[in-house]
């Protein structure tokens, strides 16, 4: 683990902004860091607005901090955007279910806002979702695609209950214990999840009106919906542009094996292997998928 246990201390010395833009109804939140030299991925110097940008898509009911341990190694060469998306964090709450055509029209509307014409993905679970469909549907917007134990497959409806499950009983509840247990789902080894993290769940998950949003967020756990939404080899093999797919041996939704077989199908596809992992690889192993992603991109993420 990274000794940046915390949020604040990851970024505090960096150039960096919190704030609030405008995505079409959605009143969002969004981090910006800078890189920390003026470095472009090859080390050479580059103003301000020619960086390369990357962009960090959470998890289902996440937020920012999700990447607390990848953000300061990704900064050292890139401009780095985290954001919460409608429904999720501090990003407006959602009074109608939100499936994933929406979540890639707020990306889209974002990058728009924020100015970015191109940019790099870097999804973990339902952001790795979005970014999947996303890169087939605005191949124009991305240049690289970073899979975090993505999500939107179809998979056994045990493991779905349980998060579901999981979830509900965090949100309904917000207690300390509750919500350390939601993150259990997707946090491998307990010692992992740090106080600060549960802790600015349970501050997300204590909303008002949060219980009525999450219900809104879940319908893509629903199965017709999750049908209707889902993540096919058919669009792994679509993806337009390279793709780092990172995977782990104890991931809910599948083996070793299904990961390497979805990175085989990707047609500029990579794979990298985390042992003594669940579903956030970015998290509990912060050193591997940093040197991994930061090498990724150096090699395959140059201008066009």
């Amino acid at each position: 683990m990274s000794d940046l246990g915390t949020f604040w201390p990851a970024v505090a010395d960096l150039p960096h902004r919190l704030e609030y833009v405008q995505v079409g109804q959605w009143r969002t939140r969004v981090l910006t860091v800078d890189a920390l030299d003026g470095a472009g991925p090859q080390g050479e110097s580059v103003e301000s607005e020619e960086r390369e940008t990357v962009v960090l898509l959470n998890g289902t009911t996440g937020h920012i901090e999700a990447f607390t341990h990848n953000i300061r190694a990704l900064a050292s060469r890139y401009r780095v955007i985290g954001y919460d998306y409608p429904g999720h964090g501090y990003t407006s709450l959602t009074d109608h279910d939100l499936e994933i055509p929406e979540y890639e029209e707020h990306l889209l509307g974002l990058l728009d806002v924020l100015g970015l014409d191109r940019a790099h993905l870097c999804g973990e679970s339902l952001g790795g979702w979005i970014a999947i469909k996303f890169a087939a549907h605005h191949p124009e917007r991305v240049k690289t695609v970073v899979l975090s134990a993505p999500g939107g497959r179809v998979t056994d409806a045990e493991r779905v209950d349980r998060a579901q499950s999981v979830s509900k009983q965090a949100v309904a509840e917000p207690t300390y214990e509750n919500v350390r247990k939601r993150l259990q789902v997707v946090i491998h080894d307990p010692e992992k999840i740090t106080d600060e993290l549960v802790k600015v769940r349970q501050a997300v998950y204590s909303r008002d009106g949060f219980g009525a949003s999450m219900g809104h967020i879940g319908v893509l756990r629903q199965p017709e919906t999750r049908w209707r939404n889902r993540v096919t080899d058919e669009d792994y093999a679509a993806i337009p542009v390279p793709a780092l797919l990172v995977w782990t041996d104890h991931e809910p939704s599948g083996g070793p094996e299904v990961g390497e077989h979805l990175a085989s199908l990707i047609p500029d596809g990579e794979f990298l292997m985390v042992e003594n992992a669940a579903h956030w690889p970015q998290w509990e192993s912060p050193e591997l998928f940093n040197a991994a992603a930061l090498d990724f991109l150096a090699r395959k993420g140059g201008r066009r």
